[in-house]
């Protein structure tokens, strides 16, 4: 039979990009990946071959020297690149998520000025929601700009930024109260945020004057790819890099980014989810107990039964957003459940894998450790599967209001 999560109804051109990437996954990711990991170590010769393939201008307009390619293009080649590694998907989400932004919603001025040069990926991109204090709750921000002129002055800590170290670009969200009163922006503290494109120089320390890059977050996976906070410090930035040229405007820009990146980490689930059933079932075919091999034990067939099934239903259903997304309809309940789905099945799939290994599963020597230390992040990243159910719940209630 074919290998699992194959997507029907792609043509040539989308075919050929895929291929490609798997086949530099298989070369290039693949065989150095657990230990660069294991180092903590930035991949930067995997990022310059991603680079020279395009894939940092996949989804920006040709007309900007990108591919043009659609969401669900871009969420395929995702899909291939976190089955290698995940941390490497995690290196060119944000990045797609600010050019996204940027497409749908800057000005002329600033797709002219950032777009051609993210294509080629002279540019990376990250972007910022989160505060030390807040998780989910967006509307809670507390990071402030105030007007000073033809400037804006920014202050506050953010946290959790991918890629905050090695991008030159961030996408800032941020409290912007001009023109509400005190009233509005507590009845309605969605409507004074606004978006902020920051410049900066890649590294850690002081980037720009009023711009602090403390230094990478330790965490228990997801290595490799930098997770840093960002502090502004009266930060001064030019009108201009106000996204889109209006204040207030920033939350549901964030919005649709994250709704995106949504699809993308449910492509990111996929992609685990297929890695942790290769090793899982090539292991049970090499592992011999009572005189055979232990695939041939109904307990064991069981298990790969229900991985393979889990790894197909979240491909669908990832596939099924990303479509939805590129039709041009709205597919915030259809990214929410791909999002919830692959994540959880995931975590199933990876914790599956790890039992067949048995005890050699715990060892740094056999892959499957790195991914049972990945999956988690997939839980938490664009929404908790709570706030995915919460999404989904009220989306529901809307198509299907009862009238009584």
């Amino acid at each position: 039979m074919a290998r699992l999560a194959q997507t029907a109804g792609l043509d040539d051109v989308q075919r050929e990009i895929l291929s490609t990437v798997r086949d530099f996954v298989d070369k290039e990711i693949l065989p150095v990946a657990t230990e660069l990991e294991h180092r903590d170590e930035y991949p930067q010769q995997i990022v310059d071959g991603l680079r020279e393939l395009g894939l940092f201008g996949l989804m920006i307009p040709e007309e900007y020297g990108g591919l043009g390619e659609s969401l669900l293009t871009y969420a395929l080649c995702v899909e291939e690149i976190a089955r290698g590694w995940m941390s490497v998907s995690g290196i060119i989400n944000t990045h797609f998520i600010v050019a996204y932004m940027l497409k749908q919603y800057g000005t002329a001025e600033q797709k002219e000025h950032f777009l051609p040069r993210m294509a080629a990926g002279d540019i990376r991109g990250a972007f910022s929601m989160s505060e030390p204090g807040l998780g989910s709750d967006v509307s809670a921000i507390t990071s402030k700009a105030v007007r000073d002129g033809d400037e804006y002055v920014l202050n506050g800590q953010k946290m959790w930024l991918t890629n905050g170290g090695t991008s030159s670009l961030v996408a800032v969200l941020v409290r912007s109260d001009e023109g509400h009163s005190a009233e509005e922006v507590a009845a309605r503290p969605h409507r004074s945020m606004t978006t902020f494109l920051v410049e900066k120089e890649p590294g850690f320390g002081e980037v720009r004057p009023g711009l602090t890059i403390p230094g990478k977050i330790d965490k228990m996976g997801y290595k490799g790819v930098d997770t840093t906070e960002l502090i502004m410090d009266d930060l001064r930035v030019p009108a201009d890099r106000v996204l889109g040229g209006a204040t207030g405007r920033g939350f549901y820009q964030m919005m649709d980014g994250v709704e995106v990146g949504r699809v993308n980490v449910a492509a990111r689930g996929c992609g685990v989810a297929q890695r942790a059933f290769e090793l899982g079932v090539r292991y049970a075919q090499q592992r011999h107990t009572f005189g055979k091999q232990i695939a041939h034990h109904q307990a064991i067939q069981f298990k790969l039964a229900e991985m393979a099934t889990k790894v197909e239903a979240a491909h669908a259903m990832m596939v099924n957003a990303a479509r939805k997304k590129d039709s041009g309809q709205r597919n915030d309940l259809e990214a929410g459940m791909a999002k919830y789905l692959a994540s959880e099945y995931c975590k199933e799939v990876v914790e599956d894998a790890f039992r067949i290994h048995g005890g050699y599963g715990f060892s740094k020597e056999y892959e499957i450790e790195r991914l049972y230390r990945e999956a988690p992040m997939l839980l938490i990243g664009e929404g908790t599967a709570e706030i995915q159910k919460m999404i989904i719940g009220r989306r529901l209630l809307e198509e299907y209001r009862f009238q009584g």
